[in-house]
């Protein structure tokens, strides 16, 4: 299995890093992948190093993880090749993950149509009829988790699927 976190400047630590350390202690191997840069900051001014670039690795992922954070995610939302990744790995029916804000960028790519989600109150603009206020929701391939308060509880959750 290969799990990808995708990194864009301005993403949540929490969220981020949490995903990142409870596959590692499950031994489950999880790449971080900058979108733009090999080092990325965060909404807090942490620059994290990269394990790869995205047009550099295979892209051949088995679950991918969007972590929330601003302007982090409006900024995996706008990336062209997130929202293209994000549609194969739907049509594939690959499991797609994502926290907080992370869920918008599963909106602009029209995969969360039709799916329970749960994201950051405010966020679910446009989709209110599948939203939900639960901390986690899991739908078929797709993981929401609601807020940071939950990345724990997301990323067992993930894990455990």
């Amino acid at each position: 299995m290969k799990v990808a976190v995708l990194f864009k400047d301005g993403f949540e630590t929490i969220e981020a890093l949490t995903v990142v350390d409870v596959f590692a202690r499950a031994k489950i191997p999880c790449v971080m992948i900058g979108m733009d840069s090999l080092e990325v900051t965060s909404s807090h001014g942490i620059v994290v190093k990269m394990n790869e670039l995205f047009d550099d690795c295979n892209n051949d992922f088995d679950m991918v993880i969007l972590p929330g954070g601003l302007p982090g995610a409006t900024h995996l939302q706008s990336d062209e090749r997130v929202i293209s990744l994000l549609k194969e790995m739907n049509d594939k029916k690959k499991w797609i993950g994502a926290i907080c804000a992370g869920p918008i960028s599963l909106q602009t790519a029209n995969v969360v149509s039709g799916k329970k989600f749960t994201c950051y109150p405010g966020f679910e603009k446009g989709n209110e009829k599948n939203y939900t206020k639960a901390n986690i929701c899991v739908d078929n391939e797709f993981i929401t988790g609601r807020a940071p308060g939950a990345v724990l509880e997301f990323s067992y959750a993930v894990i455990e699927e």
